[in-house]
């Protein structure tokens, strides 16, 4: 069974559906084309073992040393640069925002592979498993503090301000990866604890990156606070249907095995919420949660059963939905120009309007 959150009419969108992707797809692409050369530029500075594993976990080169097919979409760069395009300024201001908020993203991605314990992303090695946990953590605080400093060398005026949301926003970022940490070993987590642990995991660094090229730019205050209010209604959203997908997506479009969120015993939102909600049903989907061993797939597809019979499904759906359309309100309202916000519109739905 496959639904998708559904569309709305925004006035100076493109088209929904295939108009979306289409749009989304080419700021994408143009995105990660404009902020690479300058990425690599900044990674360059690092020493020459963190250099040597950064290259490797972005996927400019392969194990040894040849080069590699890139990874990423590179969602939080294009972003920045549309935040800066918004509010009418040229490409370049927003490119040190861009550089800056790729690198806290895969700072982040380091350590949370060794946290996991995964051994593999984008189907290859992880940094960890290759150098050691040591190295990991090292290579990813070295691109977390080259961040702040690409983004204080940034030519703009209002460098400064772009670089406190960021260490802000990176101080989010934390709260919501501790709280995911503290949840694994606690059975009592609320559903507005789980919204909170999102919005600091991946709320933060989505709303610190639609905004901070407009910051650069020294937009208003109110353009600003309404793309930061866009970046992060659009994560919220993003983690709902990702949490979705994580039980019910197609693992040839996920590329995860089928309900492999069950399948770890992850405390989604949907499970929350089926869990805080769900009365009898809730409180046989949490006993199955706290159960120890490795669960058959008969026991996964019941589990499921038992998220969608307790609402965690159409309460996830809906909630998705709900965060999308803020997002969408809040851009649109904006005064910003209406290209850059047109494409805008267009990533909100190619991040959010997928199947499950």
């Amino acid at each position: 069974m496959t639904a998708t959150l559904g569309s709305r009419a925004v006035p100076g969108s493109p088209d929904h559906g295939a108009g979306h992707r289409e749009v989304a797809t080419a700021v994408l692409r143009r995105g990660r084309d404009t902020v690479t050369p300058a990425l690599q530029a900044a990674v360059d500075r690092l020493d020459d073992a963190s250099r040597t594993q950064a290259r490797y976990h972005l996927g400019w080169t392969k194990l040894d040393g040849s080069p590699g097919a890139g990874g990423g979409k590179a969602v939080r760069p294009a972003l920045a640069l549309l935040s800066a395009a918004a509010a009418g300024a040229g490409v370049e201001v927003g490119v040190p925002g861009a550089v800056a908020v790729e690198l806290v993203h895969n700072f982040s991605l380091l350590h949370d592979d060794l946290m996991d314990g995964d051994t593999e992303r984008r189907h290859r090695t992880t940094v960890w498993v290759q150098w050691g946990a040591s190295s990991a953590i090292l290579c990813g605080d070295a691109m977390l503090a080259l961040a702040q400093e690409v983004l204080l060398e940034a030519p703009s005026p209002h460098a400064a301000p772009a670089a406190r949301l960021l260490a802000v926003t990176t101080r989010e970022l934390i709260r919501g990866q501790a709280e995911d940490l503290a949840f694994e070993s606690r059975d009592d987590v609320g559903v507005d604890e789980c919204l909170s642990m999102a919005a600091g995991k991946t709320g933060s660094l989505l709303a610190a990156s639609a905004s901070i090229g407009a910051v650069l730019a020294g937009a208003p205050a109110a353009q600003t606070e309404a793309l930061h209010t866009y970046g992060h209604e659009v994560g919220m959203a993003f983690q709902l249907v990702d949490d979705l997908l994580g039980i019910w997506g197609d693992p040839g479009v996920t590329g995860k095995p089928v309900l492999s969120d069950l399948r770890s015993r992850k405390k989604s939102l949907p499970v929350t919420y089926a869990i805080r909600n769900g009365g009898d049903i809730g409180r046989e989907l949490g006993d199955w949660l706290a159960a120890d061993g490795d669960p058959t797939d008969d026991e996964l597809h019941a589990a499921a059963r038992l998220v969608e019979q307790g609402g965690g499904r159409e309460w996830a759906a809906a909630e998705a939905r709900r965060r999308r359309d803020r997002a969408l309100d809040a851009v649109t309202g904006a005064g910003l120009l209406p290209g850059p916000t047109a494409e805008l519109v267009a990533v909100a739905h190619h991040l959010v309007d997928r199947e499950f």
